[in-house]
């Protein structure tokens, strides 16, 4: 039984998970603000509004694209170091963008900033976690996510409250001539700003992942953290394993056809598809349009924004149970449980919009299927994807499926505003349902159980399968 150092491996997790709690705020706060800058800059057309929400994922498929190519070359600590700097650069740019286009330039930033932050913090975290324990401690990455996001949507109803120009029949003119319209939306991206400088010097005082330092032939420096993370003879165990699954040549090269062997791009296909499955599961569009959804459902601005910050809520609760109980359970059976029940609940919501409910009953059908969403494809994405690749080339196949992922995000934002358009609320809905049932189908028969596996046990039964 090793005796862990869970202090020390509690504050480093905390650390990295800062990546994901910026994350969660940058990638949340575009939606209360965009009721405010959309006046602001006059745009009108739904494809100058799809821009405008969706243009920081551009910059997050080119984080996560940069990944592919570095991650291995450079180790993890380098690059969230730099995603922290973007972070703080990116919010103090977009708060005090004049232009659209310098807005938009500045968003794309913090998007670079998303994407190394979404890949690399879990990874980071997964790769010096105890295995008994890693499903939970990388859920605390998603945790801070949740946590990030709900603090954005604060930000945004505090800051939303600041003056009259809210009311039921405010029109655009009124908003873009409030001090919300003209200066509150500014403040919403400006707020990052201390947690970001904050991340970024912390990220200094980390060490580095142990298996990529054994990967690059510092076992001396992986030594000496894994004794301080459980001890001598736990130190020794591991890299012993580690050193088992990787060879002299991987040391300064990452070997990219290996990609493409049988039995890897068969689990790297299975990390595209996931991560594919999380977005078009439709909840960004919750995230990014709720104040277009409650507004469809009949709610004022003022009680949308409320509303909004009540979804926080529940996505931080939700994250709680899976952290409580993802090394219980296991990955695969609360995925399946979440993917069933979403497409259950997204029956509901088209039905809703379909036969003219609205008020509570869409408010709550929305937090249920973002509770299923939370507790499930929100944060497992991220722990499933940080254990089925191989050490040789994980950095390399974690960001081909996260450049997946935002790839995903970006076709599902940027033509949201066009599909309701054509589609209407209900039939966009069962559209989402469809997709969580299919995603259901495919993890039933192909995704494996890794709950209470060392990554390199992992390894060796994907490689022999």
């Amino acid at each position: 039984m090793v005796n862990y150092n869970k202090r020390f491996i509690l504050l480093v997790t905390l650390t990295a998970a800062m990546g994901g709690f910026l994350f969660g705020y940058d990638w949340v706060v575009i939606g209360g603000a965009k009721s405010f800058y959309e006046p602001f800059f006059g745009l009108t057309s739904a494809t100058q509004k799809g821009w405008g929400t969706s243009s920081a994922l551009i910059g997050c498929m080119g984080g996560a694209l940069a990944c592919v190519f570095l991650a291995d070359r450079y180790g993890r600590k380098r690059l969230l170091i730099l995603a922290g700097f973007l972070f703080s650069l990116s919010a103090i740019g977009t708060a005090l963008a004049t232009t659209f286009f310098w807005f938009n330039f500045y968003r794309i930033v913090g998007g670079i900033a998303m994407g190394i932050a979404l890949n690399l913090s879990p990874m980071y975290i997964a790769e010096i976690a105890p295995p008994e324990k890693r499903g939970m401690y990388v859920s605390i990455n998603q945790l801070l996510i949740m946590i990030g996001v709900l603090m954005a949507q604060l930000v945004n109803w505090r800051i939303a409250l600041h003056d009259t120009a809210l009311g039921v029949d405010a029109g655009n003119h009124a908003i873009a001539s409030s001090w919300s319209g003209l200066y509150g939306w500014r403040w919403m991206f400006a707020a990052e700003t201390l947690p970001a400088l904050i991340f970024f010097l912390l990220m200094f005082f980390v060490p580095e992942s142990v298996r990529w330092l054994v990967k690059n032939g510092q076992i001396k420096r992986a030594e000496q953290i894994l004794i301080r993370i459980g001890g001598v003879e736990y130190a020794v165990g591991q890299i012993n394993d580690v050193s088992s699954t990787v060879s002299r040549e991987d040391v300064d090269h990452v070997d990219f056809k290996q990609l493409l062997s049988a039995r890897i791009l068969k689990f790297v296909g299975l990390g595209v598809f996931l991560s594919f499955l999380q977005q078009w599961s439709g909840l960004n569009v919750v995230i990014y349009y709720a104040a277009d959804i409650f507004q469809a459902a009949g709610y004022n601005l003022r009680q949308m924004m409320l509303n909004i910050v009540v979804i926080g809520s529940v996505m931080v609760l939700s994250v709680v149970i899976t952290m409580l109980t993802v090394d219980k359970l296991g990955r695969k059976t609360l995925l399946l449980f979440g993917t069933s029940s979403m497409a259950i609940v997204y029956a509901l919501i088209g039905y809703c919009f379909y036969s003219d409910y609205t008020g509570r009953v869409i408010v709550l059908l929305v937090l249920a299927n973002v509770m299923f969403y939370s507790i499930t494809l929100a944060p497992l994405l991220w722990v499933v994807l940080s254990e089925i690749f191989p050490n040789k080339i994980r950095g390399a196949a974690m960001s081909i499926a996260a450049l997946a992922h935002w790839v995903g995000n970006f076709s599902l934002t940027f033509t949201f505003p066009a599909i309701k358009e054509n589609l209407g609320w209900a039939n966009n809905f069962w559209l989402y349902g469809m997709i969580c049932a299919v995603g259901f189908i495919v993890l039933y028969f192909i995704l494996p159980e890794t709950k209470g596996k060392t990554l390199e046990e992992i390894e060796r039964q994907i490689v022999k399968d």
